[in-house]
């Protein structure tokens, strides 16, 4: 995550809990505190068998807690005094012992006990065998934790320690941060169904070359995180795009290649949709035919014939009915002007404009500097964020515009 991050200065109390998943607990810590959180820990004593306190001591330059009945502890830092500094309580890996016991209401241990006395969000990330996972008696403490609020980062699947294969690893740390900042994040989009698009398209000359152009999808793909931890229904439709560029595993996401495949996947999911943010800088001309073999460098120069791709963007203008419909305006000059002929001409709600000559707001980089325009003439500055920063302040305008119908 970026120095942007929803979790940053949000204060995490992590419990661990016993089993061979503690390890990786080192590395959820380290990751949180990357985001700008800062960590505390409690260590359960099954926990204490696989993983050591000054561990994670070093890594928080916090102290652990481990004991509920240690005088020591109860002065410096206390199970109350824990249980109100937290803004979220995030057990991971949390066995089936502590899931089984936070269902029934236990508090016969610090953990547990400071869940109860806690009023932050809880966060789970289960980790157990297959077997244990899939038992009738942990799905349906699952359930009822789940039924009382708490957030399940529901594990993976793969090989366990045990050697067995299938559900019940613990889920990945992006994954499990993930869970975190939805977890302490305003639910505004819940019932929403929002479809964005990310990244360029490629168009194909011949087998091996295509026209593109510099879009890295770093902006679409914020906002289709954005908006999943804001509570909606998220469908990501994304162009070739890097292969670390990730969403939650919540998001749906379907990839495509082409702007006539671009096009097809957004009207596919289009009825569906009740805000849609076209993202995607899609391609304005592809080639008019595609050669089938390689096109050998001649003496001469290449000439290749364009033609126009399908404006998806006024397509989708037409038919919006009831739809809240967001674009982008990626310019190089008479940015706002150029801006505003887009979001009248193609009947959209809102208008996102940036120039990309600009240091920080181009292509490719992790900030971005935004003007948002909407149809009643207001403009929105924003100063240079991080791009997801920058995805929560538009949805922040796609949010004051929805109506209730919209989250029917």
């Amino acid at each position: 995550m970026s120095s942007g991050s929803v979790l940053s200065e949000k204060r995490i109390l992590l419990g661990v809990s016993g089993g061979i998943a503690a390890y990786k607990a080192a590395e959820v810590v380290r990751s949180a505190m990357r985001a700008g959180a800062e960590v505390r820990v409690i260590l359960t004593s099954g926990g204490a068998r696989f993983v050591t306190a000054l561990t994670f001591q070093a890594l928080t330059q916090n102290p652990v807690s481990t004991n509920l009945f240690d005088p020591g502890q109860e002065q410096e830092i206390g199970h109350i005094d824990l249980a109100d500094w937290a803004d979220l309580l995030l057990i991971a890996p949390a066995t089936a012992n502590v899931i089984a016991r936070l269902a029934m209401g236990m508090a016969d241990d610090l953990l547990t006990t400071v869940a109860l006395a806690t009023r932050a969000p809880l966060v789970l990330a289960p980790a157990m065998n297959v077997h244990m996972y899939r038992h009738a008696a942990v799905q349906r403490n699952i359930k009822e934790l789940r039924n009382g609020g708490a957030h399940v980062v529901d594990p993976a699947e793969g090989e366990m320690a045990c050697g067995h294969v299938g559900e019940g690893r613990l889920a990945d740390t992006e994954d499990i941060l993930d869970g975190a900042a939805r977890a302490i994040s305003t639910q505004d989009l819940s019932g929403v169904a929002l479809l964005v698009t990310a990244g360029p398209t490629e168009e194909p000359i011949d087998p091996v070359r295509v026209i593109s152009n510099r879009s890295s999808g770093k902006m679409g793909y914020a906002l289709a995180r954005a908006a999943w931890r804001r509570g909606a229904d998220v469908t990501l439709i994304s162009g070739p795009v890097d292969p670390g560029l990730r969403v939650p595993r919540g998001v749906r996401l379907r990839r495509v290649e082409t702007a006539l495949e671009m096009g097809d996947a957004v009207l596919e999911h289009y009825p569906k949709a009740s805000v849609v943010v076209m993202a995607a800088a899609v391609a304005d001309w592809t080639p008019d035919s595609v050669s089938s073999l390689k096109i050998k460098k001649g003496e001469g120069n290449l000439r290749l014939d364009l033609k126009q791709t399908r404006d998806i963007l006024s397509q989708l203008g037409r038919a919006k009915g009831d739809r809240l419909l967001v674009g982008f305006a990626a310019e190089t000059d008479r940015v706002i002007e150029n801006a505003r002929k887009k979001l009248e001409g193609k009947n959209l709600d809102l208008v996102v404009a940036n120039d990309v000559t600009v240091d920080g707001a181009g292509f490719g980089v992790d900030t971005n500097q935004v003007v948002i325009l909407d149809r009643d003439g207001t403009e929105r500055p924003l100063p240079l964020l991080s791009k997801e920063r920058t995805a929560d302040a538009i949805l922040d305008s796609v949010s004051a515009l929805l109506s209730p119908r919209a989250r029917s």
